[in-house]
């Protein structure tokens, strides 16, 4: 099933009528079938269906958009979920932030780590390969 034209600024009604096939969210994010299907069988998505077509609507798109931006910047799908289900409770936004608040403080923790512990890796192959270089009378390279 073809979705709805987007050439065009759509109005307000319009807008709660766009929809998506599983073929143009794919494309849109770069993902696979399988993987939205995967996020559908997780409860992150929850498209409509016409027999066995997949109807994706704004709000499964907006979804959809958070969820690849939440697995860039390293989140779990777990943490995902619980972030999309406070959007769907009653003091969404105010729950929301602070869930957030907190999971990226969590995060930037842990990268910093990674960058300190890559950091120190980079340094100790710099010295092993400018040590065997000179041993074998090479000269280091990068």
């Amino acid at each position: 099933m073809e979705s709805t034209a987007r050439t065009q600024t759509p109005t307000n009604d319009e807008q709660s009528n766009v929809t998506y096939t599983i073929g143009e969210l794919a494309r849109e994010f770069d993902i696979t079938l399988r993987s939205i299907r995967f996020y559908e069988d997780q409860g992150l998505l929850s498209p409509t269906r016409v027999g066995t077509t997949r109807i994706f609507s704004r709000r499964d798109r907006g979804r959809l958009s958070l969820i690849c931006r939440a697995k860039r910047l390293g989140f779990s799908l777990k943490i995902t979920k619980t972030f999309l289900d406070l959007y769907e409770s009653g003091n969404h936004q105010v729950d929301q932030m602070r869930f957030v608040l907190d999971k990226a403080k969590e995060r930037i923790k842990v990268l910093e780590q990674q960058r300190v512990d890559l950091e120190q890796t980079l340094k100790e192959l710099h010295a092993i390969t400018a040590e065997v270089s000179a041993r074998l009378g090479t000269g280091p390279s990068a």
